[in-house]
């Protein structure tokens, strides 16, 4: 196989902020994995307070570029351990070589995904659309611009309650929550009963990723479902998130990728725990790799290239929050590299 990579800063239409902060750009690493003419591209977004930067990843394939191109790509399962003893330290980048390494042997063997795993691409849930932390005003105003049936709120903020109550006078579509950690036990305790009210499905992550006491007593006491992100990264955390929280989102790149995240929803279904693969803000190939699960998923939050200004390739569609999985071989999509967004 050859390696190739490019970088990319993509816009967002709006700036972006959760609890820990506010970003206009997501920087990317897209990588491309060429064998026998074909082409296989994967993804993996920067996220900063994980410390590793799209420059830590090109870094590391280049010191690992011989390792990572002379693997037989004979069954992408084995070619992911391979790279995660090469780069134990990367999981990014292991995500993004993963994601290739499916979608060139998808294409090798003229099939979708979806085929290749048994799923039926008929099933699986809506995504829903991000509104980041902002003014009220501005809130509103961006659920106007994206009409849309089910949206994810950013929390996190003194003003949590008033947000929701004034952002529900506005719509009637279904409301998720994000605390990205932001609550304490008694804050949570105290918001979740009257987010209950206001319609909220579920809340994800409401406390500090390793207050596994406080989700205790949340976990017994919460009359909404409760969903790990920050506390369930690697496959070893599925075990440790059970009898604290009710379910998983799932990060591909936080993982490492399709591999190991295809194990943590079989796991997490063996304990009775739902699962759904939420967005880092990828373009249409890291959100294709998530579409192409959507079958074996209760809910997904793959609008990433909803929020940029700007996408990397063709052949991902989104309508009313349904998602169409690509039907050609691997991925099923066609990299473009930069142009404007079209969503």
């Amino acid at each position: 196989m050859v390696c190739t990579y490019y970088s990319y800063s993509l816009a967002f239409k709006h700036p972006f902020t959760i609890s820990r902060g506010t970003k206009t750009h997501q920087p990317t690493l897209v990588v491309q994995l060429e064998h026998k003419g074909l082409k296989g591209y994967g993804e993996a977004p920067a996220i900063t307070y994980y410390h590793l930067p799209v420059e830590k990843m090109i870094a590391d394939l280049e010191a690992n570029r011989a390792m990572i191109e002379r693997f037989a790509l004979t069954d992408p399962k084995r070619y992911w351990h391979y790279l995660h003893h090469l780069l134990p330290q990367n999981p990014f980048l292991v995500c993004a070589l993963d994601i290739a390494a499916w979608d060139l042997f998808g294409q090798l063997l003229g099939k979708p995904l979806f085929e290749l795993w048994g799923l039926d691409p008929a099933k699986g849930p809506k995504t829903d659309f991000t509104i980041g932390i902002d003014t009220v005003d501005k809130m509103v105003a961006k659920m106007k611009e994206k009409p849309w049936p089910i949206y994810k709120i950013k929390l996190g903020v003194p003003d949590d309650l008033a947000i929701m109550e004034a952002l529900r006078q506005h719509t009637d579509a279904l409301f998720r929550v994000d605390a990205n950690a932001g609550w304490t036990v008694e804050e949570a305790l105290e918001k979740i009963p009257r987010l209950a009210r206001l319609g909220v499905e579920f809340v994800e992550q409401p406390l500090a990723k390793d207050n596994w006491e406080g989700m205790k007593v949340l976990y017994a006491q919460s009359v909404l479902p409760l969903f790990a992100d920050e506390s369930c990264v690697r496959e070893e955390d599925v075990e440790a998130c059970h009898g604290h929280f009710h379910g998983i989102n799932i990060k591909l790149t936080k993982c490492s990728g399709l591999t190991p995240a295809r194990r943590m929803i079989e796991k997490a279904r063996s304990l009775g725990m739902k699962v759904m693969v939420g967005s880092m803000n990828e373009s249409s190939i890291g959100s294709a790799a998530i579409a192409h699960l959507l079958p074996q998923l209760d809910f997904v939050d793959m609008d990433g290239p909803l929020l940029l200004k700007e996408d990397l390739a063709t052949g991902l569609h989104f309508d009313d929050g349904k998602v169409t999985i690509p039907r050609g071989p691997g991925l099923g999509m066609h990299y473009t590299g930069l142009r404007p967004g079209s969503f």
